[in-house]
């Protein structure tokens, strides 16, 4: 049990990666503040870590919405004490090419994949540092690396991640506190099941391995980044992409 006696938070745990995140945390002893905006499917996991052995408690909210994110997390540190672990995974799609992509739609993917881990960093630092220990996890995308037409919004937005992610790495290393970023390639996702069985297959076609990952594919990344093995890991893009970008 490599996090017995930690506590993490994961935001967009209600399904996907997320939610593998959440319970391969919880199997790896630490326990789980799970917070999405879908209060249903956040009862449903933490009823399934607790019967699991685990300790997980549910937060609703939003993360675009600032108000929400720091009283959540207010009401995490009053739960559990402390926040050792944040894991910032929620995400949105907005796709469209970038001369009819509406401002509504930049704003929303922006406000959700970029200013939220922003606003859930700052809101978790004073626990980390206090007690000088703390591992900030940031998922971010391949697509943040390599681009992908139609999703200008998506790619700025992770992107905008992985700049994040050394910048804190920078500010905090020195209370031992470490911050990098896990970079998916082609998940399956409720988020990837909407696309189209020929972007599927060429997908396929471009990754290495030969097959798509999946949600715990990411999440053992995710546990390794949050344990003491990765003590000495910081301002690091791990990619999780069956080799899909290389370089």
């Amino acid at each position: 049990m490599k996090l017995e006696g930690r506590v993490a938070l994961v935001t967009g745990a209600s399904q996907g990666i997320g939610h593998a995140c959440a319970l391969h945390l919880a199997r790896n002893g630490a326990n789980v503040a799970v917070a999405a905006r879908n209060q249903q499917k956040l009862e449903e996991l933490v009823a399934r870590i607790t019967a699991e052995g685990g300790n997980a408690a549910a937060f609703p909210m939003d993360v675009a919405e600032e108000d929400q994110v720091k009283s959540a997390i207010k009401s995490v540190l009053a739960h559990f004490g402390k926040i050792d672990i944040l894991v910032n995974n929620a995400g949105i799609t907005r796709d469209q090419l970038v001369m009819r992509m509406k401002r509504g739609d930049w704003d929303a993917v922006l406000n959700t994949n970029l200013t939220s881990a922003y606003m859930c960093i700052q809101q978790v630092i004073p626990s980390m540092l206090k007690q000088r220990w703390g591992r900030i996890i940031n998922v971010t995308s391949v697509f943040g690396q390599m681009g992908q037409a139609g999703q200008a919004n998506y790619a700025a937005s992770k992107a905008g991640l992985i700049g994040l992610t050394m910048a804190i790495a920078r500010e905090v290393a020195s209370r031992n506190i470490t911050s990098n970023a896990i970079a998916p390639g082609f998940i399956e996702t409720s988020m990837t099941a909407a696309l189209s069985e020929e972007f599927k297959q060429n997908a396929v076609k471009q990754i290495p391995l030969g097959r798509v990952g999946t949600p715990d594919d990411v999440a053992n990344a995710v546990a390794f980044l949050a344990s003491e093995d990765a003590s000495y890991i910081t301002g690091h893009v791990l990619n999780v992409n069956g080799g899909m970008l290389m370089g």
